[in-house]
């Protein structure tokens, strides 16, 4: 594969929130930490291993030892789950949702992109191991986000009943999709039949993706990692620090013209029971979880929180303070709305006194077949010329190559030459008539826009063939409507060329922010 890369900016896919901090506007520098380059990872070393204790790695390094306990696991992965108890390990993180069959293309690209980063970083840094982590957002509960995929054009369902977090949820259900799918997928056949919950299944199937790249997979819905959350949890509870640091975040980007991404609450935790993930508010003197009859007084509630912090999961504002709290973590990689969220974050890392990483946007990629790259190149076109609107590529297309004159511009002025001249004759005998006239105006140049739009088809039908070939390369690049990367299911390009995760991995460029474009 040959590999293209585009400027994000010329690709009108992303927000100005987003372009602004990649190229270090300076009203947003208060917002993170350190820019996401490579000369900001030593200061970043330095100062996360003075605040990343000893007892921290052991209890990491013991709980992912128990969770991977049963997978065949490779030695690079061995190897790094090892490594992260010395004081010279550190880790680039991405986090994302547990798809069923991978969701969208992208998730592969997250994981691709951390793995290209830990390479660079051991490169520039060689006293220091650097291993790539996927965190599993497995106490997400909302089913209807991760229970499909859409590959070679059919949406694939998972059907179930099941509630409550995600990563507990069994994988019943799942082999009857997979009997629906044509195409033989063993990877996921034995994650999905051979593990009894949906995290274990993904757990299997990344490290058989990503395994021989040494990725470690986290599962943070454990006592024993949670215990690093209790006194986030308690000041949440009772003082909502959270919430006023992050509104106060959310004013200041509001101010400076920015939407904001994430809407923090008083309380931003919700209880996790069997089949339940809800959330608590306070009323009055007490604490109540939503829809359930169960309630807590103050000294019940932080006695719960000391026995039981595993019963208590962050939202999307105290997620990445968890992440920090128990992992030796430099940078989290991730997307356009993520890196939006953690800079409205910074002031509750302050205020907990952790470290913010490094905010690195993931590597965006777009993957085209022969054909299409053929089709491209026929019509003289470029990869940066799909990013535009559709009508308007092709009426330039069509316009740029055909003889005749469409467009009709000079006759609109002179046609309203000839109305002020008509006015000005008019209202000198009635000045009444003025508005009359510019009716009839209207109403001319209404004319001379539908006369055009008329010979602009005319000739477009002429270049029919050039045009139909337009909108299937538009739609192979934005299949309905979205990028390919947030829509298409990675299958649809790993199963006719099995050296794709390799080709990402070598392709991408963790550290050099663009589109990048594979072409065969």
């Amino acid at each position: 594969m040959t590999v293209e890369c585009i400027p994000l900016e010329k690709t009108n896919a992303f927000s100005g929130l987003f372009l602004d901090y990649l190229s270090g506007k300076p009203e947003l520098s208060s917002f993170y930490h350190r820019r996401p380059v490579l000369d900001s990872i030593a200061a970043q070393i330095e100062e996360k291993g003075q605040h990343f204790s000893q007892a921290q790695r052991n209890t990491l390094v013991s709980v992912l030892q128990a969770q991977y306990d049963g997978l065949e696991v490779t030695e690079a992965v061995k190897t790094n789950i090892n490594a992260l108890a010395g004081g010279k390990t550190f880790t680039v993180t991405t986090g994302h949702q547990l798809n069923v069959l991978t969701g969208p293309l992208y998730f592969i690209f997250k994981i691709a992109t951390v793995v290209d980063a830990a390479r660079i970083l051991a490169e520039k840094h060689p006293g220091y191991t650097f291993v790539p982590v996927y965190w599993m957002a497995s106490e997400d509960h909302d089913l209807a986000e991760i229970n499909h995929a859409n590959l070679f054009g059919r949406t694939h369902t998972w059907e179930t009943e099941q509630t409550g977090p995600v990563g507990r949820m069994s994988t019943e259900g799942l082999d009857k999709m997979m009997a629906g799918i044509q195409e033989k997928l063993p990877v996921f056949e034995k994650a999905y039949t051979k593990f009894d919950t949906l995290a274990e299944a993904v757990r299997c199937y990344v490290n058989e993706l990503f395994g021989e790249h040494g990725v470690v997979v986290v599962d943070a819905d454990q006592h024993e990692l949670k215990q690093a959350l209790i006194p986030a949890i308690k000041d949440d509870v009772l003082n909502h620090h959270a919430n006023d640091l992050a509104e106060e975040a959310s004013k200041k980007l509001g101010e400076l013209g920015y939407k904001t991404q994430i809407f923090p609450r008083k309380i931003n935790f919700f209880y996790l029971q069997p089949g339940q993930r809800n959330r608590i508010v306070r009323e009055g003197d007490a604490w109540q979880v939503l829809n359930t009859e169960t309630k807590f007084t103050e000294e019940e509630l932080l006695a719960e929180i000391e026995a039981k912090p595993e019963n208590f999961s962050p939202n999307v504002v105290l997620r990445p303070l968890y992440q920090e709290l128990i992992l030796p973590n430099l940078a989290y990689v991730g997307g356009p709305a993520e890196a939006a969220y953690w800079l409205q974050l910074k002031g509750v890392f302050d205020h907990f006194q952790v470290p913010l990483p490094l905010i690195m946007p993931r590597n965006f990629g777009l993957i085209l077949n022969k054909r299409t790259s053929e089709r491209i190149e026929s019509l003289g076109l470029t990869t940066t010329d799909f990013f535009r609107d559709e009508q308007e590529l092709v009426k330039e297309y069509v316009a740029s190559h055909t003889q005749a004159e469409l467009s009709l511009l000079d006759e609109r002025n002179r046609i309203q030459e000839v109305f002020t001249q008509i006015k000005d004759k008019a209202t000198q005998v009635d000045p009444t008539l003025e508005g009359r006239i510019g009716a009839h105006l209207s109403e001319v140049l209404k004319n001379v826009d539908k006369l055009e739009k008329r010979l602009e088809k005319a000739e477009r039908e002429k270049h029919d063939k050039s045009v139909k070939h337009i909108q299937s390369v538009k739609a192979r690049m934005f299949p309905n409507g979205s990028l390919q990367e947030r829509h298409d299911n990675f299958l649809n390009f790993i199963l006719p060329n099995p050296e794709l995760i390799t080709q990402l991995v070598e392709g991408f460029d963790a550290f050099n922010y663009q589109m990048y474009v594979f072409k065969e």
